[in-house]
């Protein structure tokens, strides 16, 4: 399958939104808000986006270089996450943020282990406040330590389609794993949350849609979305509708996730392959997109901002404030780490493509 090496217009609009999803969460709404679903987002778009670069890589090449892969995604990846860390250390150095500082927790968040760390190890305010969200990242990144020799070792066997069908298989693996656990007595649901072992199949479901039905791949000859594609995003949502509303403990630690998984397939392929209809053209409005470019970075830093307000002040317990307040300094920070940082970077990765 052949996807178009140009850049996929909708997918900072998708990051945008999934990032404002989670800062509403974290100002005081997750009992509205589902935060949560914005970090299935981020996977399900890490999955897609991914499998997408390495199978126009190997479309052209017949290979990927590996080595290229991940050295760029350490030029993406390390520099923010680094500068980040060195604010909310050093702020709790100065008692100006809650949480702890140690070197237990700060070798787990660096090398990406945060999450058993959390899970597992922490003993309690060994890291600062606010930091507890690079669980994902982590999630992230223990995928595609491996993703990439497996993909390209099934590609040189298998076509697209076929890893597709391999992917799925393991996604329901995945569910039954996490089924087993959620079911055991004194089950906590940190545990199905948190885990690599147990989350993955967010990302590859993303995965999948860039195997199986590749949006992108189709887009030089686009055309008017028909009934099929209006139909599946109908589903999609009610899909997605029904995974907030069923509020029990198993299906929430079991199912939704799969739900989830299967329902963002057609949202992201409406998005995708018609960016230009009335329902998807705010992704492309340019302070949106912006927004999208400064996601990673405003993961980041804005649960320690919403940490050091939230103990600063008792102003901060309006969420709106909150919200407004951490937003402008999280898109300060962002600004300047792409402004000082990423650019300088992003032409040293271009080389490496």
């Amino acid at each position: 399958m052949h996807v178009p090496s140009k850049s996929i217009p909708s997918l900072d609009g998708i990051r945008a939104v999934s990032i404002l999803i989670v800062l509403f969460s974290h100002v005081g709404l997750g009992h509205i808000v589902p935060g949560g679903f914005g970090v299935t987002v981020f996977f399900f778009l890490s999955g897609y986006l991914i499998t997408t670069l390495l199978v126009q890589e190997f479309h052209s090449k017949q290979s990927i270089d590996i080595g290229r892969f991940y050295f760029r995604r350490f030029l993406r990846l390390a520099p923010p996450l680094l500068i980040a860390l060195t604010i909310a250390y050093l702020l709790v150095l100065a008692g100006q943020l809650g949480g702890g500082v140690s070197w237990q927790g700060f070798l787990a968040q660096i090398f990406y282990f945060a999450n058993y760390y959390q899970l597992f190890w922490d003993p309690g305010q060994s890291t600062p406040d606010g930091t507890n969200v690079l669980w994902s990242l982590a999630v992230e990144e223990h995928f595609y330590l491996g993703y990439p020799f497996v993909f390209l070792a099934l590609r040189r066997h298998l076509s697209s389609r076929q890893i597709g069908w391999v992917l799925m298989v393991l996604s329901l693996l995945i569910l039954a794993w996490r089924y087993h656990l959620a079911t055991q007595v004194g089950f906590e649901s940190t545990r199905t949350y948190y885990a690599t072992d147990t989350r993955i199949d967010s990302i590859l479901w993303g995965c999948i849609l860039a195997l199986m039905v590749n949006p992108w791949a189709g887009t030089l000859n686009r055309g008017k979305a028909g009934i099929l594609p209006w139909t599946a995003l109908i589903i999609g949502c009610l899909m997605l509708l029904v995974s907030f509303l069923i509020r029990d403990e198993v299906f929430r630690e079991t199912l939704r996730y799969t739900m989830q998984g299967v329902a963002l397939m057609p949202l992201f392929y409406f998005a995708v392959r018609y960016p230009d209809t009335l329902l998807m053209r705010p992704l492309k409005w340019s302070f949106i997109k912006e927004l999208g470019v400064y996601s990673y970075s405003i993961y980041l830093i804005h649960f320690v901002i919403v940490h050091f307000l939230q103990q600063r002040s008792a102003l901060f317990q309006n969420w709106l404030l909150l919200f407004v307040v951490t937003l402008a300094l999280s898109v300060m920070f962002a600004s300047a780490v792409e402004r000082y940082v990423d650019s300088r970077l992003r032409r040293v990765r271009a080389r490496y493509h």
